[in-house]
């Protein structure tokens, strides 16, 4: 089957995940960030096939989210670790597995719990407003044009909606700009 690159649609969660072709990327990503980062764990921890972890692999170097260094010289070994690229997808993996929590899983509870050394306390992240600090939703935020919006695949529809959003905005404020 051939997959539609998204990397030149003009929004940014398809060019992100553009990266995402397949759910073995974002398990390689949590494995590694959580300490996983030889070729044969990884393989071993996903079951995944070795062809197809060598191929997420490159990719995700290639992205420059991955680094690989070698960790011995005879014979030659490498590890993998997370370039800050790649440390940035935490709180995306932290969101995913808090949603993945609440809705899938079973009676036993989560199989993780989140322990932020800060306070000292398991947690669940939050996606929170850089301004106020309060939670963002759906119910609560509203997207509105970007500089690089633009209509073409993936946006016909989006990108004309956000500038309606855009016009009604600018119409509503009041002019000379906010104090």
């Amino acid at each position: 089957m051939t997959r539609t690159p998204l990397a030149g649609v003009a929004c940014s969660i398809a060019r992100a995940t553009d990266l995402f072709a397949d759910a073995w990327t974002a398990l390689i990503m949590r494995d590694v960030l959580l300490g996983v980062t030889r070729f044969d764990d990884i393989a071993e921890d996903l079951g995944i096939s070795r062809k197809v972890l060598a191929a997420r692999l490159a990719r995700l170097v290639a992205e420059g989210v991955l680094a690989r260094e070698r960790y011995q010289d005879h014979p030659p070994r490498e590890h993998y670790r997370a370039t800050d690229k790649g440390a940035e997808l935490y709180p995306v993996l932290l969101a995913l597995m808090s949603w993945g929590d609440r809705w899938y899983a079973d009676e036993t509870g989560p199989p993780a719990l989140v322990h932020h050394h800060d306070c000292g306390r398991d947690t669940t992240p939050l996606t929170v407003c850089a301004h106020c600090h309060e939670p963002l939703s759906v119910a609560n935020t509203e997207p509105r044009p970007g500089p690089g919006g633009r209509p073409g695949p993936g946006t016909h529809v989006l990108a004309p909606l956000l500038a309606a959003r855009g016009r009604e905005t600018e119409a509503q404020e009041p002019r000379g700009g906010t104090p």
